[in-house]
């Protein structure tokens, strides 16, 4: 059983069985290049068991794995941004699945959850402006560029995209 299906993913929550693949995430340098940098292991088991109750603080975290094969590709996820406003959408992909069209295809099955069965009336995304291809891949998944800030010591892209529902459709339709 399956939260989520896209035509080549399966996007399910976080489960306990799930450490190993997602601890992946944390210690592999390519991935944490725009995102802190390698965890220690104690921070990497608190947000791992962190995951394990998302309700606690409004979250929701998602592995997606591959219809195919079952092997891990990545960790989606839904916080409250660091505004405290909005659900921020943040993802993590191995890099083996980069440059594929995955995280396009499992980012905007997300959006279309929070969106539509979640009913949250706007998203926003945060990355670095040096990392230009998540940047290229918020907007080709429809979310707009609203300004940049300075955070974590670098400069932040905030992107988002909210519910006009024939603007939506249009974003999303499928072949």
């Amino acid at each position: 059983m399956y939260l989520l299906e896209t035509y080549r993913c399966f996007i399910n929550p976080f489960e306990e069985k799930d450490y190993s693949d997602v601890k992946k995430l944390f210690t592999y340098q390519e991935v944490r290049r725009f995102l802190g940098g390698i965890r220690d292991e104690e921070s990497i088991q608190q947000v791992l068991d962190d995951m394990l109750d998302p309700t606690e603080n409004s979250s929701f975290y998602w592995v997606v794995r591959e219809k195919q094969t079952d092997n891990f590709i990545g960790l989606v996820s839904l916080d409250p941004h660091h505004d405290g406003t909005y659900l921020e959408l943040s993802y993590q992909l191995l890099p083996i699945w980069w440059g594929k069209g995955y995280a396009t295809e499992v980012v905007k099955s997300i959006i279309q959850h929070a969106l539509y069965d979640l009913n949250l009336s706007r998203l926003v995304a945060e990355t670095q402006t040096a990392n230009t291809k998540s940047c290229r891949l918020l907007e080709r998944v429809g979310m707009q560029f609203e300004s940049n800030i300075m955070r974590f010591g670098a400069e932040q892209a905030i992107y988002s995209i909210s519910s006009p529902k024939g603007l939506f459709y249009e974003t999303f339709k499928t072949n």
